[in-house]
């Protein structure tokens, strides 16, 4: 296993949709810091959005326009909340990754009975979600600030969807991708429960196909929404066969958008990147704690 693609599990992070970190010169650093598991540098556009990035050279991981939720530059996560049009009246979520509070902050917008958990290791993450990027806990939004596999491993009270959206400087860390990993996040859904993960593709990620093949020795039943023109795929796990359709899904992702008010459509989203993975991805194998 070369350890170079996945980094410690402690950099947990909202992943990005750009392979690249935005031109300096566009912006100015309004926070740079070094924590015990990475280099947190917050930058600012002229525009007013701010950045997020592990390290100078590190993708980004959240983009945001203070004040506004829904505001998502990164074209993943645009594509996320397709878990709620997948499972019906979602109440319980959980986010592994905070990074800016991006994905927490539109949820908590256009979902306001939902009971948001979202768990990080750093606390220096959570810091700077609160004081650069409008991050705000309340009665139903918490931040962790724990390693969020054992908060996983601990789980007592069940979620109807767990998203997995933690990245390193420039990866996936090792520890979310296993299949003891996975067992422990299947265990903690409720019975007609999802996962939704943001991992990189087969072209930015050499175990992109490992990492599904993992999925579908976990999970009952895979899809995937490619996101078209970046380098994130969205999967979704399910505890029990879906019969999903792309007219299905397409049709819900529509219907949910327009009902919650979300400042854009799924619906075509979900069309140009929709794959079933029915059958197990012969050219990936099984990743485990013990292969690391």
């Amino acid at each position: 296993m070369r350890r170079r693609y996945f980094a410690l599990f402690g950099l947990l992070a909202v992943a990005t949709a750009a392979l690249v970190a935005p031109a300096a010169t566009e912006e100015k650093v309004l926070y740079e810091k070094k924590s015990p598991y990475s280099t947190i540098i917050v930058t600012e556009d002229e525009q007013g959005l701010r950045t997020l990035m592990f390290d100078r050279n590190g993708v980004r991981q959240s983009v945001v326009k203070p004040g506004d939720p829904d505001h998502l530059e990164l074209a993943y996560a645009k594509v996320m909340p397709v878990g709620c049009a997948v499972v019906d009246e979602p109440r319980r979520v959980l986010i592994v990754g905070l990074g800016g509070g991006t994905v927490p902050s539109f949820l908590r917008k256009h979902f306001p009975k939902m009971t948001i958990d979202a768990v990080e290791l750093d606390p220096d993450v959570v810091d700077v979600a609160k004081r650069f990027f409008g991050f705000r806990e309340d009665a139903a939004m918490h931040a962790y600030v724990k390693d969020g596999r054992k908060f996983i491993e601990d789980c007592r009270q069940p979620y109807d969807i767990i998203f997995l959206d933690a990245f390193g400087s420039d990866s996936i860390p090792y520890s979310l991708a296993t299949q003891e990993f996975l067992v422990s996040v299947r265990k903690a859904l409720a019975p007609k429960g999802i996962v939704v993960a943001n991992i990189w593709n087969r072209g930015s990620n050499e175990l992109y196909d490992s990492m599904l093949r993992t999925y579908q020795e976990v999970f009952d039943d895979l899809y995937a929404v490619e996101v078209r023109g970046v380098g994130n795929e969205i999967v979704i796990g399910l505890k029990q066969k879906g019969n999903l359709t792309r007219e299905e899904l397409v049709r819900r992702a529509a219907k949910l958008s327009k009902d919650r008010k979300f400042p854009h459509d799924m619906g075509p989203l979900v069309e140009a990147g929709f794959r079933h993975d029915a059958e197990k991805n012969a050219d990936g194998k099984v990743l485990r704690d013990k292969d690391k």
